[in-house]
């Protein structure tokens, strides 16, 4: 029965899938809130978890890779990261109750029992950096350094990964160009991340934990860090094996393991395919049906949205920070876009101009 369900552990096991379910999960947790933050679904999910997790360890090859010293925290990384999810989530879906029922929220009438900082702050906090510390000692002697023999460029590992921080980029190069995986994308999530405050300038919500008044700002930022990044780093971590490729959580990995690549460019399924004809010598008309779909991408969703979904927000923010919202937004969506469309259709770029070193 075990082997059964690590069977279809590993048939279900693929990047569109995984993705799939996982955003699905998503929507459904951020649209019914008050039930995954009661007691029988935190319960079902918390066994469902250890049930997985016990049955993983039972396999050889599972536990060779969730228990690498490398791979331990991205494991407790996990739990704790979606627990303070839940945890926060939690919190908002009772403030919003005290707020139905005309109470003060849960932080304002904590903010009453005012107390001093010295001895109770410092206290507890002296306690907790003990445990730190307790903790650490404890970690670096069960758990050894992950150091591995010197650097021979005779002999490069298979996989090469990055540290697991940069893991995210690392997959993401898989469906863009470096420029875009390594410069472009990472930059825009620090900007974005800047940029959070001048956008949001709204203080009504501010102060406390809220689901209803902040459900625009709370829905994108789950669907950015838990698919387009904590996700990317687990598959990243854990799935994908020799040459990059992708394997099951129980599937050993192959290093003979031979995956065609049958990607193409936009370009070559309009001229080739569709037209039957040879691709255009001029860079320009060749790419033309790529820069088009990117720019009306760009273009024509934020003028759509400004006038029906999204007007009170483009009248409350104004055309400049409403600009800067929707290339953000837009930014962060092609990532998922590009990855469908690589699975679906084996696209490789957009637009592809190696004449400039230029792929989308």
């Amino acid at each position: 029965m075990i082997e059964a369900f690590k069977g279809a552990v590993d048939a279900f096991s693929s990047p569109v899938t995984i993705f799939t379910a996982a955003a699905l999960f998503l929507t459904l947790f951020v649209s019914f809130p008050k039930f995954f933050v009661s007691k029988p679904a935190t319960l079902g999910m918390v066994i469902l978890s250890g049930i997985f997790f016990f049955i993983g360890l039972t396999d050889k090859h599972f536990k060779s890779i969730v228990t690498k010293p490398d791979n331990v925290p991205i494991v407790a990384m996990l739990f704790i990261f979606g627990y303070f999810t839940w945890f926060s989530l939690k919190k908002a879906v009772t403030n919003d109750a005290l707020v139905a029922a005309g109470k003060p929220t849960v932080e304002k009438a904590e903010a009453e029992q005012k107390v001093m900082v010295f001895p109770y702050l410092i206290y507890i906090e002296f306690v907790v950096a003990l445990a730190y510390s307790i903790g650490l000692v404890l970690w670096s002697i069960f758990l050894k350094a992950p150091l591995e023999q010197p650097a021979n460029p005779t002999i490069s590992p298979n996989p090469s990964k990055a540290p697991w921080y940069f893991l995210g980029l690392q997959e993401m190069l898989v469906y863009f160009d470096p420029w875009i995986a390594g410069v472009l994308l990472p930059t825009f999530i620090i900007v974005g991340l800047c940029c959070i405050p001048y956008i949001d300038r709204d203080t009504k919500m501010s102060g406390f934990y809220s689901y209803k008044g902040r459900r625009r700002a709370i829905i994108p930022f789950l669907f950015g860090f838990w698919l387009l990044w904590i996700l990317l780093i687990v598959v990243g971590t854990f799935l994908r094996g020799p040459n990059w490729n992708f394997f099951g959580p129980f599937e050993v990995w192959d290093v003979h393991k031979v995956v065609p690549l049958v990607n193409v460019n936009l370009s070559e399924f309009i001229y080739i395919k569709w037209l039957g004809t040879g691709l255009p010598k001029l860079w320009l008309i060749r790419e033309l049906p790529g820069i088009a779909i990117i720019g009306a991408y760009f273009l024509i969703p934020p003028a759509i949205l400004a006038v029906t979904a999204l007007k009170s927000v483009y009248e409350k923010l104004g055309a400049v920070r409403y600009s800067i919202l929707m290339i953000l937004a837009l930014t962060m969506l092609a990532l998922p876009i590009k990855m469908y469309l690589r699975w679906a259709f084996n696209l490789k770029y957009l637009v592809a101009i190696p004449e400039f070193f230029f792929n989308i």
